[in-house]
């Protein structure tokens, strides 16, 4: 009974974990569409997207300013590594 007890709650701990990931994702993908409909609402989806990136194709100032910071910097970090 106590192991059938213990194997229980780790299902039930396995299972939240699961959960919260899910709910990351979908606060991500929800960003992702805001932006594809004109841009982030929110200073959340702001960040989330300056984390985790703007969709390809996503026309919209902010994911295009995105853009070129992004690729500024790999221009910047590839001649710091020449030196």
């Amino acid at each position: 009974m106590l192991t059938l007890r213990t194997a229980a709650a780790g299902l039930l701990l396995a299972a939240s974990s699961t959960a919260a990931l899910a709910d990351s994702y979908y606060e991500v993908e929800s960003a992702r569409a805001n932006a594809r409909a004109g841009g982030p609402v929110s200073e959340r989806d702001a960040e989330l997207l300056d984390r985790y990136g703007c969709l390809s194709g996503t026309r919209n100032s902010f994911c295009e300013n995105q853009r070129y910071r992004h690729t500024e910097r790999r221009h910047r970090d590839r001649s710091r590594d020449d030196r």
